[in-house]
């Protein structure tokens, strides 16, 4: 076995040969991969307390409680919850001294012979990091890729074991951690869409920084953040309902980004009527807009951007898509209802530029045809120039053999042009001017942002802020 073991055979067996490490595995759907990877390395009875599957939903309710949907963190943290108690009830005053105690738990779709839904798992793993210690609780969300039933289950497996080892053996390391999820594992295999840690010996990482990590490596398209920061699985939040996104670098958010988010929800009313289906708006920071010059990413800058949007009481999507149609894609995953992105003139003008489909055979008009399908239509907030006229999406000005497509666009309401007057109503300057103002103590800043992301602003020093 290596120093530094990376594959699922080295690392069960080093925690199988660990004497202080001792917990349950409760596996549903995919099989019991994890567990088969303890057995199969030998001296699984030093680790193994009790290993269990629950497939009958008769038998999974009796066990942990009626679920209105099995493979969802609710059951997963039922699980987690009983195979626990359970734990500690009937062994913490036999061996509670010496060890480590640790409870893996999955509810997982695959691919099955009767259905076509889509293949995932909640995944998790809750233990001490010294005898007798606090719980912590690690949960991710991942889809699975492979197209074959047996390749799914094969990647839970592995999963499994790399999250348990990450947890057990790296959790001071946060990127060692991440990293090693995708041990023996590719990317195009599964991707990881939501990643939670909770417990007072986990507090020294931070979630929101940790999902950063996982778009940054590649591990994942996009994660999603509820106005109080809480990292959220996309699905919980965007199944079937109709979404209005804004892309910007919102540093910070001010008045016209609000504005023009209230411009695109008028606009957007009426798609349908149900308060369930009410539609959801989300401000959208791609990595692009979070790379400095020299590559690198302001970790504090980013945790300001995120906590200024969250005062106005919008989620937060990160995401490392920066193509329009490539942020389409990643929504129609979630929601077959309507989608509207909320964009300003100078943003549509550049989705207008050619350079940015050299890598699609069929250039721009393949990019845009799988943009706007799916209802998917782009809400332009018009444009205040220099010299006090305004610019709309109708007004820009597009090369000649491509107006045309334009003017077909425009035509049949794939994009359509916000009230001029809401462009005039609302003030604002360069996002650099507002940080220089901020870091300097120039009040000027205060009447372009919104109160409450203000009163933050100055309360938490963000941004630089100087008194």
């Amino acid at each position: 076995m290596s120093a530094s073991p990376t594959t699922p055979h080295e690392k069960t067996l080093h925690m199988n040969l660990e004497p202080g490490f001792y917990g349950t595995l409760a596996e549903i759907g995919a099989g019991q991969e994890v567990a088969r990877w303890f057995f199969r390395v030998g001296g699984a009875s030093g680790t193994v307390a009790k290993s269990m599957s629950a497939y009958d939903m008769t038998f999974s309710d009796a066990i942990y409680g009626t679920a209105k949907r099995y493979v969802s963190e609710d059951r997963l943290n039922e699980m987690l919850d009983h195979e626990y108690s359970l734990l500690l009830d009937r062994l913490n005053g036999k061996r509670g001294d010496n060890t480590r105690f640790f409870v893996f738990a999955d509810t997982v779709a695959a691919r099955g012979y009767r259905t076509s839904s889509a293949c995932h798992a909640w995944i998790g793993v809750r233990l001490q990091m010294e005898p007798g210690g606090a719980l912590n609780d690690v949960v991710i969300h991942c889809h699975l890729l492979d197209r074959e039933t047996v390749q799914q289950q094969e990647a839970v497996g592995i999963l499994g074991v790399n999250l348990i080892y990450a947890v057990y053996a790296l959790w001071r390391d946060l990127d060692a951690m991440l990293e090693s999820l995708f041990d023996g594992l590719g990317q195009d295999r599964l991707e990881i869409d939501m990643f939670r840690m909770s417990g007072p010996d986990l507090a020294m990482h931070d979630n929101r920084v940790a999902s950063l990590s996982l778009v940054r490596k590649g591990l994942c398209k996009a994660v999603l953040f509820s106005p109080e920061g809480t990292v959220l699985q996309p699905s919980d939040v965007f199944y079937k309902r109709p979404i209005l996104l804004e892309r910007g670098s919102f540093r910070p958010v001010n008045r016209l980004h609000v504005d023009m988010l209230k411009c695109g929800q008028d606009a957007f009313a009426g798609i349908s009527g149900s308060e369930q289906d009410k539609p959801i708006g989300v401000m959208e920071i791609s990595m692009h807009n979070l790379l400095d010059a020299d590559g690198s990413i302001d970790l504090e800058d980013y945790l300001n951007r995120i906590d200024a949007i969250g005062a106005i009481g919008s989620h937060v999507l990160v995401s490392d898509l920066g193509e329009f149609y490539k942020l389409q894609q990643y929504l129609v995953r979630y929601t077959s209802n309507a989608i509207g992105i909320v964009l300003g003139v100078p943003l549509l003008r550049e989705l207008f530029d050619e350079k940015y489909y050299e890598d699609l055979a069929g250039g721009i008009l393949e990019a845009f045809g799988r943009l706007f399908k799916n209802r998917l239509r782009l809400y332009v907030y018009p444009f205040s120039e220099d010299g006090g006229g305004t610019k709309q999406a109708r007004d820009l000005d597009i090369p000649i053999h491509l107006r045309h497509l334009h003017l077909f666009l425009m035509e049949n309401r794939h994009i359509v042009d916000l009230p001029v007057d809401a462009g005039q109503a609302v003030p604002s300057v360069p996002s650099f001017r507002l940080l220089e103002w901020i870091r300097s103590g120039d009040v000027r800043w205060k009447q372009y942002v919104p109160e409450k992301v203000a009163t933050l602003i100055v309360e938490a020093k963000l941004f630089g802020c100087s008194d």
